[in-house]
């Protein structure tokens, strides 16, 4: 409870502050873009989870991480399409995985449970395997002789 009246409070401060710089028609403007963007997020989801399913195909995240990108990208646009300055702002930070890998790294090495899914060497080695994997050329010889037995 008193999470949700410091975020309240914080979000009437930001709020007044920003929309009497930038006035009360910016204000609405802003407000319906974002929430344009954050519905747009949601239809478009398919894209971000694709993307997220071909990372930890690669092994370049692990399974919590990819679920945490994931609900991050969820939460981010449902908070975009809330009203208010400090939730497009959060909302917004979460839509970029720079800001999201920063805080399920720092939430997995307080915990204890940060085991490196990745380091370097791996992902080299997976460039290698996709490069060896591009310069394969599958072929079927067929014999003119015919064989004898």
């Amino acid at each position: 409870m008193i999470y949700f009246v410091i975020y309240l409070f914080l979000e009437v401060l930001i709020s007044v502050n920003i929309s009497s710089s930038i006035g009360g028609l910016a204000t609405f403007f802003e407000i319906v873009l974002t929430a344009f963007i954050g519905i747009s997020i949601l239809v478009n989801f398919r894209t971000t989870l694709l993307n997220n399913i071909t990372a930890v195909s690669y092994h370049a995240i692990d399974l919590t991480e990819f679920q945490r990108l994931n609900l991050f990208t969820i939460i981010g646009a449902i908070l975009l399409i809330i009203p208010g300055f400090l939730t497009d702002i959060i909302g917004a930070l979460m839509q970029f995985s720079v800001f999201t890998s920063m805080l399920v790294n720092r939430y997995n090495i307080k915990s204890g449970n940060y085991k490196p899914s990745h380091n370097q060497e791996n992902i080299n080695n997976i460039e290698k395997n996709i490069q060896k994997d591009s310069d394969v050329i599958d072929v079927e010889i067929i014999s003119d002789s015919p064989t004898t037995k």
